[in-house]
């Protein structure tokens, strides 16, 4: 990992920022982390051990989708959207926080400018680390402090995973900006009856207001929304690659799966909103 990336990591612990030193970063206070071999580090705190983040079938199921370009027009969205807050050749940080296989985050720093990887699943950060050397990747839980210094991102990204306002907010510039995008209830509604896929929550809207309004102010929203055409093996990794995984027997998916058209149309239908941290008054 990129001495310059660690440098805005901060101890898990203390909270004191974080210098690397061969293969360890290290903090004033003495606390150490190895990087692993894989060129991730994990700065996930004691208190959360033991929470389960996607499985190593997960992060696979989804290298396959994304890299087939199914959700190519949240990514392209995503570049269109940050690229107006972030200065051209510039080193402004982009971070995204559950970023799984890093595939929607390398699409916005575009191999030009920094950006880091955070989250839970040691099996995505392992993915994040050999997506572009200029990514850093990181194990943490985006439910408690981020491991991440006061105001080091110009950009925020948020695509399908948990959002803690108050961290999300804190490693914000004042001018920075935060991007979630969440599904709608039309998302992938010809498969969730079909495969007994986990359904979008009906009040995802209230609760999304709910986690961020009062932190940040909403400025902007984009409905993404166009059929997909999948063959099977496609949907399949689709929902291995989801929550729904661990809800349905791996034989009752392919008895389901067997079933459907090839290709199937599916929708893709998603919101992707803009936020500003709120000011303090």
């Amino acid at each position: 990992m990129d001495p310059d990336l660690v440098a805005v990591l901060r101890c898990p612990v203390c909270a004191d920022a974080l210098a690397l030193t061969g293969r360890t970063a290290r903090c004033a206070q003495g606390h150490a982390y190895d990087l692993a071999k894989q060129g991730y580090l994990n700065l996930l705190p004691s208190a959360s051990n033991g929470i389960e983040g996607d499985s190593a079938g997960m992060i696979g199921a989804r290298t396959v989708f994304l890299g087939g370009g199914h959700y190519a027009p949240i990514r392209d969205a995503l570049i269109l959207r940050a690229a107006e807050y972030l200065q051209p050749d510039s080193d402004e940080l982009v971070v995204e926080v559950g970023a799984g296989t890093g595939y929607y985050l390398s699409g916005v720093t575009g191999r030009s400018r920094p950006g880091l990887a955070l989250d839970v699943s040691r099996y995505a950060a392992r993915r994040a680390a050999k997506v572009d050397p200029r990514i850093g990747s990181v194990v943490c839980d985006a439910w408690r402090e981020l491991p991440v210094v006061d105001g080091a991102a110009q950009v925020v990204l948020n695509v399908f995973a948990p959002r803690n306002a108050t961290e999300m907010a804190r490693i914000l510039r004042p001018d920075g900006v935060l991007l979630v995008v969440t599904p709608n209830p039309e998302h992938l509604e010809e498969l969730i009856g079909v495969l007994g896929m986990v359904s979008v929550d009906q009040d995802k809207e209230r609760r999304l207001q709910d986690a961020l309004g009062g932190t940040f102010v909403e400025t902007g929203r984009e409905v993404i929304a166009e059929p997909m055409r999948l063959d099977r093996t496609a949907v399949e990794q689709l929902v291995l690659m989801t929550p729904s995984a661990r809800h349905i027997p791996p034989h009752e998916l392919a008895t389901r799966v067997s079933v459907l058209p090839e290709p199937t149309i599916a929708t893709l239908s998603v919101t992707l909103t803009t936020w500003h941290p709120r000011p303090v008054l």
